[in-house]
């Protein structure tokens, strides 16, 4: 019986090898490590699920938690549950969990995604104004009231600031048909701090105190009271924009060399970078939609990536996607229990832990050290 589990499992492995190949156009050797990489995160992602959903204000038993698990994955295995541990499991924990895996998978995606495209490893989703949009779309909706109107009125002008941030950075980077990266970067900067001088406007003018800490929570980040609705809105954009991101995997590589050698292999460098920024933004913007904003994941993350799979993007950029999943998967689980019964903001547990690494890529990057 063992022997049998054990030909399936490598048999799995090896289908998702050749998937691997025919989606990223990797080398059999390396398709197949990315697929022990990508399963062996997989395995990790569900086990940070069961764990973190089972311990809380009200623990619930590890077997009963993944027997909850399994039957909404539709597999009606595990230990019966009462119907307290399955609401709690089910319409409390699980939707914030999952909506905390694909906020950081798509925050570590982008970030990936952008490093290989500004050729900058201190890049990240933040550069070309994508969150600080986000934030100001949220204060403005907050400070009006207009979330009386629908709870799903403040994510949805984030996201209308997010994208039109990102519009308008592109837009004074691209004047007269060019659009460097140096100027994209620039544009990113001075649209930032801009954007800042309006939220400090806003938090000026906001005279209601309740108005004031929400818009305080927004600017710090949580995944506090997300439900299955929050799920729903967000699943459909970043699945599709992370699928769409990885086909241009090879891209990416050929553009870290620079380019001139881009387009001398064939890459219609100015189109490609294009679309992948404009993917990039909306799994961010959709992201910063649910949970504001939460910094420092898609710049630590895909480092501590290439750390241990090196730097081929057709690696990095996927593996990055799991990870940032399951690091801010572990973030939520922190900020709801180290101070339980009140609850810290996920933004800064993950800028805790993350400035002390950004300072540490600043040391490396001073001593000449490659990054």
């Amino acid at each position: 019986m063992q022997i049998t589990s054990k030909m399936l499992a490598l048999s799995r492995t090896l289908a998702l090898s050749k998937l691997l190949r025919r989606t990223l156009d990797v080398e059999a050797p390396l398709a197949l490590r990315l697929a022990l990489a990508l399963g062996l995160l997989a395995a990790l992602l569900l086990l940070s699920f069961v764990v973190t959903m089972a311990i809380g204000a009200v623990d619930v038993p590890l077997g009963v938690t993944a027997s909850i698990v399994m039957q909404q994955l539709g597999i009606p295995v595990g230990a019966a549950a009462t119907d307290v541990q399955w609401s709690i499991i089910s319409h409390v924990r699980l939707p914030r969990v999952l909506t905390a895996a694909l906020v950081g998978g798509a925050l570590a995606l982008a970030g990936a995604t952008m490093q290989g495209i500004f050729r900058n490893p201190l890049a990240d989703p933040g550069i070309i104004g994508v969150s600080a949009g986000g934030a100001l779309g949220a204060v403005v909706a907050i400070h009006f009231g207009l979330r009386s109107i629908h709870y799903l009125v403040t994510p949805a002008f984030a996201f209308a600031g997010a994208l039109a941030a990102v519009m308008l950075v592109y837009a004074l980077a691209a004047t007269r048909g060019v659009d460097p990266l140096t100027t994209m970067i620039l544009a990113g900067v001075a649209v930032q701090a801009f954007i800042g001088a309006l939220i400090s406007a806003v938090l000026t003018l906001t005279a209601n105190v309740n108005a004031m800490r929400e818009i305080v929570f927004w600017l710090t980040g949580s995944l506090s009271a997300r439900s299955w609705t929050h799920v729903q809105l967000i699943l459909p954009f970043i699945v599709v924009g992370s699928i769409l991101l990885l086909f241009f995997a090879r891209d990416v590589n050929l553009m870290a060399l620079g380019e001139d050698s881009a387009r001398s292999m064939g890459v219609d460098v100015r189109r490609v970078r294009l679309i992948m920024l404009t993917l990039a933004a909306l799994i961010t913007a959709v992201a910063v939609a649910v949970s504001g904003i939460i910094g420092f994941v898609g710049l630590v993350v895909p480092h501590m990536v290439r750390l241990v799979v090196g730097p081929d993007h057709r690696i990095v950029l996927p593996t990055s996607l799991l990870t940032g999943a399951v690091l801010l998967t572990w973030a939520d689980f922190g900020s709801r229990l180290l101070l339980r019964p009140q609850e810290l903001r996920v933004g800064l547990i993950t800028a805790f832990f993350g400035a002390p690494f950004f300072i540490y890529l600043l040391y490396r990057r001073r001593q000449g050290t490659s990054l």
